[in-house]
């Protein structure tokens, strides 16, 4: 198998050439995360997706809530650049719900690059795309569908947020660390913070990352930028990043209440 990037390798009951299986593919919604970031806020180790949370890697929790949508049927797990044999070798050691297909491809350098080359190795059969972040293992399900059937009731792009819990400042970063002078206190009930999945019509995605190149924080910018509405649907506290160490913390408290009330 081929670490070249772009070169994509397959996990599941599907085999054969991607050309191949496009051809025969009836997918028509499917998952691209993005797993190539090496997570230097969680401090020196492995790659941030695969950090353990309760024993398993993050990466492996994320791929669960999104193939435990009935929607998805096909998950493309961007790996390190240099590590897409790796990926591979540990998502088949795990089981996942039938009929799921997961298909592995080397990454980029960038987020944006990444998630590009998870685009391109999708079947033309696929006309809707969720793009998740692997650090957000813990997205639950629900919340992955509702972003689903608004993108399939004609949304052509969606973001599950939720309301901020703390006051906003707006301020004027200083030069040399000083302290920062207050210019707004924007509205707080306009406010939302974004988390992912984020669902696309996946003609707009594709559209977008292939000219929108600045001003880059996350695939719906990109298609703010192209002048495309997007809407947002309830997203979930449990759907955190996992960015610092005391998130690690937080995720393992959450997947014990799990174990507790839900057999998890």
């Amino acid at each position: 198998m081929s670490d070249e990037p772009g070169t994509p390798s397959r996990t599941g009951s599907t085999a054969g050439s991607p050309a191949a299986a496009a051809a025969g593919s009836s997918h028509t919604t499917a998952a691209v995360i993005p797993a190539a970031g090496r997570g230097v806020r969680l401090g020196p180790g492995a790659p941030k997706a695969l950090r353990t949370l309760n024993g398993t890697p993050m990466l492996v929790h994320a791929v669960r809530a999104m193939a435990g949508s009935r929607a998805v049927s096909l998950v493309v797990v961007v790996a390190p650049p240099d590590g897409a044999a790796e990926v591979e070798a540990l998502l088949a050691e795990h089981s996942w719900p039938p009929g799921t297909e997961l298909l592995v491809v080397p990454g980029g350098d960038t987020r944006q690059e990444s998630v590009r080359l998870g685009i391109g190795v999708l079947p033309e059969s696929v006309t809707a795309v969720l793009v998740h972040d692997a650090a957000r293992p813990l997205v639950p399900v629900d919340t992955v569908d509702a972003v689903i059937a608004a993108v399939r009731n004609g949304a052509p792009a969606v973001v599950p947020a939720v309301p901020l819990a703390d006051t906003v400042k707006q301020v004027e970063p200083q030069s040399g660390g000083g302290p920062e002078p207050v210019v707004a206190t924007p509205e707080r009930a306009l406010l939302r913070a974004v988390q992912t999945p984020q669902g696309f019509d996946r003609a707009l995605l594709a559209r977008a990352h292939a000219t929108v190149t600045h001003d880059v924080t996350d695939d719906a910018s990109m298609v703010e930028q192209l002048g495309v509405r997007v809407v947002v649907v309830p997203g979930h506290e449990e759907a955190f990043k996992v960015t610092r160490p005391l998130d690690l913390v937080l995720a393992e408290a959450v997947l014990a209440r799990r174990r507790i009330n839900d057999g998890f």
